[in-house]
């Protein structure tokens, strides 16, 4: 019996209005390439992924076919998709595409240091488990503040963890939960894993992914990412 079906979701239609920048997060370079083209190396080399489905904003399509898919040989990407208004909008475009089974990754764009360690770790949960999230246990102790910027309370640490990207499924799952959360009238959801846990109240395993697995959301972080390519390389 052959390998399950893995297809790799990359969303690249955020705005990132944070980093203070006419041109979207996912194209500034770093160190000489656009950001975007870092985690769609790491799955394209990817032994686990056979099929990228890139989403994009409205109009980039045909840029990111051209300076980055095409221009990096990133044969994995299929198709490139338009993104939506918010970032569930711009999932469910891409889940409605997927293969009857198999599994996806879902992964944000702005993460360029996603690594086989990590896809091949998630790939291993998701056969057992059907829902996993990559993450790592915070290492700072963190603060439920009241909506006067008081302490509401501080809860235990060693239970905490912040959430990364990808967020890996079993493709019936992920299609059933977004489909649910299509018909609502009131959505707010941050990530892929709360909508499975809210809709079906499904069980999430967490897999370990790696301090160096940020999201590049800042000028700061932008800053952090030059020093770990450079160390990388």
């Amino acid at each position: 019996m052959g390998k399950a079906y893995c297809t790799a979701i990359v969303l690249a239609a955020g705005q990132g209005k944070r980093m203070g920048t006419k041109v979207h997060k996912q194209y500034l370079e770093l160190a000489g390439r656009p950001i975007l083209y870092y985690s769609l190396k790491a799955f394209e080399e990817s032994a686990v992924i056979d099929e990228i489905l890139l989403i994009t904003g409205a109009g980039e399509e045909d840029y990111c076919r051209r300076e980055i898919v095409d221009k990096y040989k990133i044969t994995k990407v299929s198709r490139i998709l338009q993104g939506g208004a918010e970032r569930y909008h711009s999932v469910w475009n891409g889940v409605q595409e997927l293969k009857e089974d198999g599994y996806v990754f879902i992964h944000d764009g702005a993460r360029p240091f996603v690594d086989e360690e990590i896809i091949s770790r998630a790939f291993q949960e998701v056969q057992v488990h059907k829902a996993c999230v990559v993450g790592m246990p915070v290492k700072d102790t963190i603060k439920v503040a009241d909506k006067n910027e008081f302490v509401e309370k501080t809860p235990n640490r060693s239970s905490l963890w912040m959430v990364q990207t990808p967020q890996v499924f079993e493709n019936h799952i992920v299609r059933g939960a977004y489909s649910m959360l299509m018909r609502e009238s009131y959505i707010n959801v941050t990530d892929d894993a709360m909508v499975v846990e809210q809709m079906l109240k499904y069980p999430i395993k967490l897999v370990y992914g790696s301090y160096e697995n940020i999201k590049i959301t800042t000028p700061e972080d932008l800053e952090i990412a030059e020093v770990l390519v450079k160390r990388k390389k």
